[in-house]
């Protein structure tokens, strides 16, 4: 008997190729689309696209169709506002820049998706993510780059449990993105030509801050002084969660020369302005940890470690330092390591594990 695996379906070329690749190995595949978008008008959710406005249902139903497959919308609005959008919130309020998408996949894509799957009879969820999923040697799962770098999304994955990534089958990370759109169009998938989504999908005007008044109904820290890093008041700025470490555009300060954002204090309403060079460090230190590759740390390790999805990474040593902390030192300086964002350490092409740095 064919083994059921539910598809996350997004709407997009990569979800929807996901779900033919898998019809074709033999799976029982069922198409699902996870209603995440909150309450709000029709026409917005239509004009919000993404990957939870209307026309994503619209075209993972169009798909589900071509590929001859079941397709449902499961509610998961809930889940989303906790995990996610209330998250977003508070860690911009608290003075750290969050990852929604990490956030997402490991609450609600997987933790939520895959509990329901799994009460419905499936074996699998399985996604339109670009990565590979391998069983070690000693036995743990781990994600493993894609075959094409420039989309590899290893980094929004680290978070994922053993348990889940024993639930889950990723088909697209063995192919390019060339090469799923030259699959999609093979197989007259109505989304082949569909552009990618880049935004954050409940944020698609990339207004960060207006969406936290928004959310806090206005009730978010007013302006507060940019200081410099002796302490000097230097400006007054609009509000810390307009702000993220490493930011140079949109601070209007006339300093002759380009600054930067080094740190965020929101106990003081600071945020702290520096040179380029103070926005290097060689150090950090990381909790919330997720161990993928191996069960933990037994002492210094030699890793290499991304501090945001779009770094290639860094050669460090890492190093258990406490109850669900890690201190990661690095053998260069690197640029912006930014609380509230995820540190991924990886042994070649696999990850090793992450946490979220502090």
């Amino acid at each position: 008997m064919a083994k059921k695996v539910v598809v996350g379906m997004s709407g997009g070329v990569d979800s929807s190729v996901a779900a033919c690749l898998l019809k074709e190995q033999g799976y029982d595949v069922i198409g699902v689309t996870m209603q995440i978008w909150q309450d709000v008008e029709e026409e917005q959710k239509e004009e919000n696209g993404g990957c939870c406005g209307l026309s994503a249902v619209d075209d993972a139903r169009r798909v589900a169709q071509a590929l001859d497959i079941p397709y449902y919308v499961m509610n998961f609005k809930e889940e989303f506002k906790k995990n996610v959008m209330d998250y977003f919130v508070e860690e911009y309020l608290h003075g750290r820049t969050p990852n929604p998408c990490i956030a997402c996949n490991r609450y609600v894509k997987w933790e939520s998706l895959l509990k329901r799957s799994l009460e419905i009879g499936a074996d699998y969820i399985a996604t339109g993510h670009y990565a590979r999923i391998d069983r070690l040697e000693n036995g743990r799962y781990s994600v493993r780059m894609s075959k094409t770098a420039a989309k590899d999304q290893t980094y929004a994955l680290y978070n994922l449990t053993q348990h889940q990534l024993s639930h889950t089958l990723m088909p697209v990370g063995e192919y390019t993105k060339d090469e799923i759109r030259k699959i999609a169009e093979e197989k007259k998938l109505p989304v082949a030509h569909k552009p990618d989504s880049q935004e954050i999908c409940f944020v698609p005007d990339q207004d960060y801050a207006g969406f936290i008044e928004r959310e806090r109904g206005g009730n978010v820290p007013g302006p507060g002084n940019f200081v410099w890093t002796d302490g000097t008041v230097i400006g007054t700025h609009k509000g810390i969660t307009h702000y993220t470490v490493g930011q140079r555009k949109g601070l209007n300060l006339s300093m002759g020369r380009p600054v930067f954002v080094t740190a965020i204090r929101p106990d003081t309403n600071e945020v702290v302005i520096g040179e380029g060079n103070d926005v290097f460090a060689t150090e950090l230190t990381c909790n919330r940890l997720n161990y993928m590759a191996v069960e933990g740390l037994d002492g210094p390790r030699e890793t290499l470690a991304k501090i945001r999805y779009s770094h290639k990474g860094a050669p460090c040593v890492i190093e258990a330092v406490g109850e669900d902390l890690v201190r990661c030192t690095f053998k260069e300086r690197v640029r912006a390591i930014t609380p509230g964002q995820a540190v991924v350490f990886y042994e070649g092409e696999h990850v090793l594990g992450g946490g979220t740095i502090l």
